[in-house]
């Protein structure tokens, strides 16, 4: 399937300058689901355009071209591409001599392939041109920015149809439309882009989550602390960060003479926690968690919504252990995911990679004897808690082998959140110590966790995974007590102080109360409790369920017990 969608990228670039010939042609590649490619049109597109364009390929596909290869020599190439000057640039960049080129009909591209042999092979009624973004020129803002567009394609029309009709489901869960109608989050072209602001309800939701995660954290020995926002560059320069985030790293001065770096990650500071006084064996394991932010300048043009931001609220922990503890401390941090994603009710529907180094060692630091022992111990608590960690190698971080787990949201997204890395550098680059029972200086070993990641991310995740529909515990209003009319409000105010436990708001707007409803609803908030003149009479309260009917008139005390 991945060739067909390469050859249907070949397929609407030919299409592309059969409508619009003084094109110019950047690169087309399969990607998950479908096909893209990049053109410098001569006038604005539109999506508007899209369908003539796919009908042109759908003409070019009925003709059972050909895909033909052919090696050429860069001086042939140059002569075949001389009115494409983004080709030229990447013939010019090729190694050695000749290039592949591939002819289907009267298009030709440069390609190392592979293709299908004929477009009869191709499924005619199962793609469809779906977008237009602009992409700059190899990624890079300061080349020319090109208009891209997307195609999908599958085997049949069902999975085509399929798959449209969860994207649609996609659309109306997007975080950013339902963090706006929710109203969870902002931005401000004052305050920047990339900097999200949180609402007294998204603060809510972002709060409950860091009370989770830390009550589960807490019951494994995990203790919080404190980190600033700042610091030397010394600091990330020992740890590494300070390379790995050249191009990330938001530096700070002031009049002052005041030179400083915004902390790109808390590990650093956090071992000089650990650094602060002597340790024993005996201390080990210390444990800290952190929720704090950290800032990385991330490319203008990658930054959106709430899953790329400059500011993050990482959700972080390290655990300084012996070597002999490691193995034990990496099961329970496994249990403290298995346990967070089973309260949120994604444990299960994910998968586990084993991310271990590339093959080129000097993109890490470290000793490759601890590596080799990291992965060795990395794949022992797979086999003995039955994770069946699918190897990846190159996905390791900068100083060790990891855990990662890849969750798939209720669209099908899959999405990688917690973490568990080991990490035996660090310690050595920081001169970490503890006294061992021989009271002999020993380096400990850094365990890395992040169970939910950045609050952002996770919060994004979260919203389209309930289509904003948080369960109870997460809702940042539970209950929304509707009065029927003015002389109802004082009964109101009763009930909202009986369920002082409980997130309540009222709605005292002149309205309806079936508008009144309507709202609540729309707002999706778990309970709607309609109180009127019967209801004080027999001093009960009508109860109406989030996607369900009423529940009916009900005694308050019953209805608390419900809601516990």
């Amino acid at each position: 399937m991945e060739t067909k969608r390469h050859s249907l990228s070949h397929i609407l670039a030919a299409a592309v300058l059969d409508i619009y010939p003084k094109t110019k042609l950047g690169i087309g590649p399969a990607i998950e689901n479908g096909f893209y490619y990049d053109f410098d049109f001569p006038a604005p597109l539109t999506e508007d355009d899209l369908p003539k364009i796919e009908k042109r390929m759908q003409e070019l596909i009925k003709e059972d071209l050909k895909f033909v290869k052919k090696s050429v020599s860069k001086i042939v190439a140059k002569k075949l591409f001389k009115n494409q000057p983004y080709k030229l640039e990447l013939i010019k960049e090729l190694p050695g001599k000749n290039v592949t080129i591939y002819e289907t009909g009267k298009f030709t591209d440069l390609c190392k392939g592979p293709h299908i042999k004929s477009t009869k092979e191709l499924p005619l009624s199962a793609f469809k041109l779906t977008k237009i973004a602009g992409a700059y020129w190899k990624g890079d803002e300061k080349n020319p920015m090109l208009t891209r567009i997307y195609g999908i394609a599958f085997e049949t029309k069902k999975e085509l149809d399929e798959f449209i009709k969860m994207q649609e489901e996609a659309e109306k869960r997007d975080h950013r439309k339902l963090g706006k109608e929710l109203d969870l989050f902002c931005f401000s072209d004052l305050v920047g882009p990339g900097l999200p602001m949180f609402t007294p309800k998204g603060t809510i939701l972002k709060e409950e989550l860091q009370k989770e995660v830390e009550k589960i954290c807490r019951n494994y020995g995990f203790e919080k602390v404190s980190t600033p926002h700042l610091a030397k560059i010394d600091l990330y320069e020992i740890s590494g960060h300070a390379k790995k985030f050249a191009d990330e790293l938001f530096h700070v001065s002031s009049p002052k003479g005041h030179k400083f770096v915004i902390k790109p990650v808390q590990c650093p500071h956090q071992t000089q926690i650990y650094a602060s006084r002597p340790r024993s064996y005996r201390d080990l394991p210390i444990r800290y968690m952190e929720s704090e932010k950290q800032y990385r300048a991330e490319k203008p043009g990658e930054v959106g919504g709430l899953t790329r931001v400059y500011a993050i609220t990482c959700e972080d922990g390290h655990t300084f252990c012996t070597r002999e503890q490691v193995k034990d401390e990496i099961k329970s941090l496994v249990n403290i995911i298995k346990d967070f994603y089973t309260s949120i009710g994604l444990w299960g529907n994910h998968w586990v990679s084993l991310s271990t180094r590339g093959k080129d060692f000097s993109k890490y630091i470290g000793e490759k004897k601890d590596w080799d022992l990291c992965e060795k111990i990395l794949q022992e608590v797979s086999d003995e808690m039955n994770l069946a960690a699918k190897k990846c190698p190159g996905e390791a971080a900068l100083y060790g082998p990891k855990l990662d787990f890849m969750f798939k949201d209720a669209s099908g997204k899959e999405i990688q959140i917690p973490t568990v890395q080991i990490d035996f550098a660090t310690p050595k680059r920081f001169n970490l110590t503890y006294k061992n029972k021989e009271g002999l200086e020993e380096n400990p070993v850094m365990v890395h966790r992040a169970i939910l990641g950045s609050y952002e991310r996770f919060m994004a995740l979260l919203i389209e995974h309930y289509a904003g529909a948080f369960p109870l515990w997460l809702s940042p209003v539970q209950i929304r007590v509707i009065p029927i009319s003015d002389r109802h409000l004082d009964y109101a105010e009763k009930i909202k102080k009986e369920l002082h436990s409980f997130r309540v708001e009222i709605n005292d707007e002149n309205e309806t109360v079936g508008k009144k409803i309507r709202n609540g609803e729309l707002q999706k908030i778990p309970y709607l409790v309609i109180v009127g003149d019967k209801e004080i009479e027999s001093n009960t309260v009508s109860v109406r369920e989030r996607g369900m009917k009423d529940l009916g008139a009900m005694e308050l005390n019953k209805f608390i017990e419900m809601l516990k």
